[in-house]
């Protein structure tokens, strides 16, 4: 299968032709819709707030540039300084694309250069520490910045390392991928570039016997959480379209394929009877990987019976954590994740419970529960949902009213519904997406949300990428 252009409105790819995409592009009311009602609510100069105060925005990625554009079209004096380190910018939704052949490995890369205007002061380094009780932070250099309001947009980071036996660089040997690896500060993504390699490596597997796969998700929030899901049903359909088939397992630490009712009906389907030859382990975690041996080992719990209670009348059922191997021939691995540790360190992160260590905001209005003049945006929240790029792109225009109402001393009136948007590859040209808050299933359009549509892989793969870079990151929508 051959990768499209990389002029994003070069439609010339398997299952949709120029024209109709063109006719998507151009006359789609959803497309229109997200479009308009995305920057209706833009600040421009003519009503932008007089409020005063130097804000301080912590990373580069999504979240901080989102932040950075609103903050400085929101504000008619606007005194922003940025700290991020990278000036190469990824396009990290694509990287599933390159994974999957629909995107070359440079059609996700951009620049910082061309998103952060002059007026912001940009320091090109990594904060280490955090200090809220003196409202400043210290650089990895040394420099001590001070700030009026502080935005913490740092993303998450990757523990490839906490899996026992495995290491970063033997990621695209040996049959082992990671469609996540990429260094953002470096400005590289090899994970859709190697998992592209080892969909072929299993396509040549496939055409001798029937190679042994699993896919894996980790016991820690992630950053989309479909994504692990996504390599696994695109690699089997990969195969399926030349007539292949190998023996695929998903483990996982959840106990279904998805939280939202309907679209786990859907993808239970999907499994079987579609495919056929995927075996749900939930409740696995990986915690080990002998890649000499292609051994990978779980952690599960079990049941067992133990003393027999005469008052009750039963016996006493202990849970205990046991240790399963699995053999594979090729392994595709999402690594735990965790908010950075100079987030977990300082006493910006939550301190205890299920989101310890991530950033301790209000799920709502995402304002520091405990600093004021701290707000979050994107995956370093602490809060239920919301560890997308969909997500952040709400974060947006609710974390800079709110921002601007604490510098304007008013209360904060904008609230976040937990607005989460997955689209699940389920096949080349079929995704789910799955929009949902914190009360379930979100629609943003009168469709079934469980249903499998060609049109929102068009969606996803020709419209989202320019409105990224041209609108989300200019704070357009």
């Amino acid at each position: 299968m051959s990768k499209i252009e990389k002029n994003p409105l070069d439609m010339t790819t398997k299952g949709m032709s120029r024209r109709d995409a063109l006719k998507f592009l151009g006359l789609s009311p959803i497309a229109a819709s997200v479009i308009a009602s995305s920057t209706s609510g833009t600040a421009t100069k003519a009503n932008a707030s007089d409020a005063v105060g130097k804000i301080v925005i912590v990373g580069g990625g999504a979240g901080g540039i989102m932040a950075m554009a609103r903050l400085r079209s929101a504000l008619s004096n606007p005194d922003i300084t940025i700290i991020a380190p990278n000036e190469v910018h990824i396009y990290q939704p694509g990287q599933v694309f390159v994974a999957s052949g629909e995107y070359a490995p440079e059609d996700i890369i951009g620049s910082n250069l061309d998103l952060i205007p002059h007026d912001v002061k940009w320091i090109k380094d990594e904060v280490s520490s955090f200090d809220p009780d003196n409202n400043n932070v210290v650089t990895r250099g040394g420099e001590i910045v001070k700030y009026d309001f502080l935005v913490v947009a740092t993303g998450l980071v990757y523990h490839y390392e906490a899996i026992e036996g495995l290491t970063t660089d033997m990621i695209g040997k040996n049959g082992i991928s990671s469609v996540y690896l990429n260094d953002l500060e470096k400005g590289t993504a090899k994970g859709g570039e190697v998992t592209w390699k080892w969909f072929n490596d299993l396509k040549e597997a496939a055409r001798k016997g029937k190679p042994r796969i699993i896919c894996t998700q980790p016991a820690t929030p992630i950053k989309c959480g479909g994504a692990p899901q996504k390599i696994l049903y695109l690699a089997d359909d990969y195969l399926k379209q030349a007539s292949l088939t190998a023996d695929f397992t998903f483990a996982m630490n959840g106990d279904k394929l998805f939280g939202v009712p309907a679209v786990n009906e859907t993808l239970t389907k999907v499994v079987q009877p579609r495919y056929g030859n995927i075996t749900n382990k939930f409740k696995h975690n990986l915690v080990a990987i002998d890649a000499e041996k292609k051994i990978a080992t779980f952690e599960t719990k079990k049941l067992t019976q133990g003393a027999y209670d005469e008052d009750l009348e039963e016996y006493e059922m202990i849970e205990e954590v046991i240790r399963v191997p699995l053999e594979y021939d090729f392994i595709h691995i999402v690594p735990p994740m965790s908010a950075p540790d100079a987030v977990k360190n300082s006493p910006l992160g939550w301190q205890k419970g299920s989101a310890a260590g991530w950033l301790e905001v209000d799920q709502e209005t995402l304002q520091h529960n405990r600093y004021n003049n701290v707000f979050g945006i994107g995956d370093v929240c602490g809060i239920p949902l919301g560890k997308t790029g969909g997500s952040a792109r709400h974060h947006g225009p609710i974390m800079v009213a709110n921002l601007i109402a604490q510098m304007e001393k008013k209360a904060l009136t904008e609230k976040f519904d937990g607005y989460t948007v997955c689209p699940l590859k389920t096949q080349y040209g079929k995704i789910i997406l799955a929009e949902f808050n914190y009360l379930g299933a979100a629609p943003s359009f009168p469709l079934d949300i469980g249903e499998e549509r060609w049109i929102w892989w068009a969606f996803d793969l020709y419209m989202l990428k320019p409105m990224y870079w041209h609108l989300m990151m200019r704070g357009l929508m």
